[in-house]
Order: C-alpha cells, then structure tokens, then sequence
C-alpha cells in the first residue's frame, strides 16, 4: 500500500530547541540542512522536517499530524512533558476496534500533533 502522507513540515521559531525535542521524543535522529536563512531537520525515511524559514510560523490550530509511536505512547507523553511540551487531550481508546489510542500535544515551538500507539 502507498503512504498517504507524503511529507510533513513542522515549523519552527527555535531551529535547535525544536530538533532536541523531536530527537528525544521520537528517540531518532534527524538530518541537519542549513542553507541559511532556511534551515531543515528530517526524519529517517524521508517523511517530513522540522522547518525554519521567514514567514512559516508555528500554530496550535493547523493540521494534526500523528506520529507513530507503536508501543511507546506513555514513553513518548512522558518525553513531551520532559521536553516542555503540553498535553492538550490525553491519551484516549480510540472507539474504532484495534485501532489503539492516542493523544493531542502541543510541541517546543506551540504547533498541535497528536501521538499514535497500542
């Protein structure tokens, strides 16, 4: 089956705060680009970045873009609060059967992602 999501851009005011919390959160680690002006943090796989770039500003109300946290979403909540995240909905039973759970945070930089697990 083909990804439906072919690439994520997850701003960011503080370039270097923003790529410690997604390494130590997601435990991975990202490829730095800095051209600049414009600077990038990708995840393995090519599945996105964390961007910083004039004008492309963080935000609590865009898009939710849920990262998979297979057995690990108490860990990986656990991180965000270590981080200076926020949880904004807790970890909750997705009704749809074997679909695990999830739950809302808010990252280093202020944008809303969610956390997907079983």
């Amino acid at each position: 089956m083909r990804k439906l999501v072919t690439w994520v851009d997850i701003p960011a005011v503080d370039f270097k705060r923003a790529v410690d919390f997604y390494k130590y959160v997601l435990q991975t680690e990202l490829e730095v680009f800095d051209c600049g002006e414009e600077k990038m943090a990708c995840f393995p796989n090519g599945e996105g970045a964390i961007s910083s770039a004039p004008g492309f500003n963080p935000s609590e109300n865009g898009p939710i873009v849920n990262f998979d946290c297979e057995n690990d979403l108490d860990g990986a909540i656990g991180r965000v609060i270590k981080m200076g995240g926020k949880i904004v909905h807790p970890k909750t039973k997705i009704e749809v059967e074997g679909r695990g759970w999830f739950a809302l945070f808010h990252d280093s930089e202020g944008n809303r992602l969610g956390l997907y697990g079983f």
